[in-house]
C-alpha cells in the first residue's frame, strides 16, 4: 500500500489536531505589520513547523483608530495589552522601549507565557531581570532580531559557539549610520545631508539620535559582548563614541590614505594589568582598510566578524533593519518558542557564569591616525616624533602634504611660516598613551590645529 505524498506546503501529519499556539503580539508598527503578514500568509508552512496550527489572538497598540496596513484585522486590535498576554502561549514584542515593554513581557512570563521579544535597548539595559523571570518560570526568551537584523548572529553566538572560546566581535551593527557614512565617501556629502537622505529612505527616525550617536549600536555590542563572554554586559558599560563628528573632509582623507569610516561595535577578551581577564566593549567611527571585508558593506547592510580558539573567524552579513529583514528573525523565534510548548524542551538559558569584570575604556589597544596642521618649518616632525616616543607609540606612517588653504587666511607676518599637515599613522598601543600623545601633541608649539583623530581597526 501506497503512502500518500504530503504537500510540502500542507501541516505535518497531526499538526491540525493538536491545539493551536496563541500568539500575542505587542505593536503594530512597520516591523509589527510584518510580523502579521508572515503569520498569515505563512500559515499552512509554520504550522507544519511547529507541530501546531498558531493563532494570532491579539494585537496590542496604543490607538486602535489609527491607520493601518490591511493585512492587519482589525477586530485583533486591543489596547487593553495587559489583559491581552495574559491570555498567550507566546507573545511577541515590538514596542521597543524600557516601559511598558518591561512590565508586560514580565506579566506575561508570570502567566507562563514563553517571549520574543526585537527590543535591545530593554536587553541591553535590564536583560538579566528577563532571564531570570523566564528561568523561574521554565519559559523561553528569544531575541534575535534585537541585533542585526535578519542575519542569524545571536543565535549562532549563544548556541552554536558555546563549546568554543570566543575572542572578539567586530562589525558594523547599525545600517542607518552605514548608509550614511557610505553615501558621504561615494558622492561626498556633508553628515547633516546624509542624515536626512536616510530619514527620507525610512532608515532613520526623526530623532536621529539613537543611531548617530552611537546608542543603538552600543545596546546591541552589550548583547553580543554578554552571550559572547558568558558575562553580564549593560549598555553603561560601552565606551560609546557616535558619527556627529565625521565631515566630509574626514572621509576624504581617508580615501587619500586606503580606508573607509566605519561605525564600528567592538568587544574583546583581555587581559588586564593585573594579569586577569576581562572584558572591553566600545562603539566608535574607525578608519577600516579598503582590503578589509568591512570596508566593502555597503548602504544600510550590517556585517559582523566573530573571532574563536577553534571555529576561527567567522562573518555573519545581511540586512540590518527594516521591516521584513526584522520580522524573518521574530519568526524564527516564535517558531522555536511554539514548538517547544508542543513537543516540550527549552531555549538556552543566560550564561553568565564567567563574571568577567569589564575593563576601563582606556585598557584597549588600538592605532590612531592624526591630522595635524603644523608650520612647514625644519624640525617640526622631530619634535612630534619625540612626543610619541615619550608615550612609548612608534609610528607606522607618515606622510606630510601642504595643508588646504582656509577660506579666509590669517594676515601673518612675512617670515611666518606656512602651514604643512601631517598625516600620522601609530602602530598598536593603549588607548590611554595614545590619548595622552595627542594631548602633549596638541601643546606643541609648532602645532596650529589637531584637525582629526580617528582609530584605525581591522588591520
Amino acid at each position: 500500500m501506497t503512502a500518500e505524498p504530503v504537500s510540502p506546503t500542507s501541516p505535518a501529519p497531526g499538526a491540525t489536531d493538536r491545539p493551536a499556539v496563541r500568539v500575542a503580539l505587542l505593536g503594530c508598527g512597520v516591523v509589527g505589520s510584518e510580523v502579521v503578514r508572515l503569520l498569515t500568509t505563512q500559515a499552512s508552512d509554520l504550522a507544519a513547523r511547529v507541530g501546531a496550527p498558531l493563532e494570532l489572538v491579539g494585537v496590542a497598540v496604543r490607538d486602535v483608530d489609527a491607520p493601518r496596513d490591511p493585512v492587519v484585522d482589525r477586530a485583533l486590535l486591543t489596547a487593553d495589552a495587559e489583559a491581552l498576554v495574559a491570555k498567550a502561549d507566546v507573545v511577541v514584542e515590538v514596542v521597543g522601549g524600557i516601559e511598558p515593554a518591561r512590565g508586560l513581557l514580565l506579566r506575561a512570563i508570570e502567566h507562563g507565557a514563553a517571549v520574543v521579544t526585537a527590543n535591545k535597548a530593554l536587553l541591553a539595559e535590564d536583560g538579566p531581570t528577563l532571564y531570570q523571570a523566564a528561568d523561574a518560570a521554565a519559559v523561553d526568551l528569544y531575541f534575535e532580531a534585537a541585533v542585526a537584523g535578519a542575519i542569524p548572529l545571536v543565535r549562532p553566538v549563544r548556541e552554536s559557539l558555546t563549546g568554543d572560546r570566543v575572542h572578539r566581535v567586530l562589525g558594523i551593527v547599525n545600517g542607518t549610520t552605514n548608509y550614511v557614512l557610505d553615501r558621504m565617501a561615494t558622492d561626498g556629502l556633508e553628515l547633516a545631508d546624509a542624515v536626512a537622505e536616510a530619514q527620507a529612505l525610512g532608515y532613520a527616525e526623526a530623532d536621529p539620535t539613537a543611531d548617530v550617536e552611537g546608542f543603538d549600536a552600543a545596546a546591541k555590542a552589550a548583547i553580543l559582548a554578554s552571550l559572547a563572554f558568558h558575562t553580564r554586559v549593560s549598555i553603561d558599560d560601552v565606551d560609546r563614541q557616535g558619527i556627529m563628528q565625521i565631515t566630509a573632509d574626514d572621509v576624504a582623507w581617508a580615501a587619500r590614505t586606503g580606508h573607509v569610516i566605519k561605525l564600528l561595535a567592538i568587544a574583546d577578551r583581555r587581559t588586564g594589568e593585573d594579569g586577569a581577564e576581562g572584558v572591553q566593549v566600545r562603539v566608535h567611527p574607525a578608519l577600516v582598510p579598503l582590503s578589509h571585508p568591512l570596508a566593502g558593506v555597503r548602504g544600510a547592510f550590517n556585517a559582523v566578524f566573530v573571532e574563536a580558539d577553534a571555529a576561527g573567524e567567522l562573518m555573519f552579513y545581511g540586512r540590518g533593519a527594516g521591516g521584513a529583514p526584522t520580522a524573518s528573525a521574530v519568526l524564527g523565534d516564535v517558531v522555536s518558542a511554539a514548538r517547544h510548548r508542543v513537543h516540550g524542551g527549552r531555549g538556552p538559558a543566560e550564561s553568565w557564569y564567567a563574571a568577567l569584570p569589564v575593563l576601563p575604556a582606556e585598557s584597549a589597544r588600538t592605532r590612531y591616525q592624526v591630522r595635524l596642521d603644523v608650520d612647514d618649518r625644519p624640525g617640526v616632525l622631530a619634535h612630534v616624533s619625540a612626543v610619541l616616543a615619550e608615550h612609548g607609540v612608534s609610528i607606522e606612517a607618515v606622510r606630510q602634504t601642504p595643508a588646504d588653504a582656509p577660506a579666509e587666511p590669517a594676515v601673518e607676518a612675512d617670515d611666518a611660516p606656512g602651514v604643512a599637515r601631517l598625516v600620522i599613522t601609530t602602530h598598536e598601543a593603549p588607548e590611554a598613551a595614545l590619548a595622552a600623545t595627542v594631548a602633549a601633541i596638541r601643546d606643541l608649539d609648532a602645532v596650529r590645529e589637531v584637525v582629526s583623530v580617528l582609530r584605525v581597526e581591522g588591520a
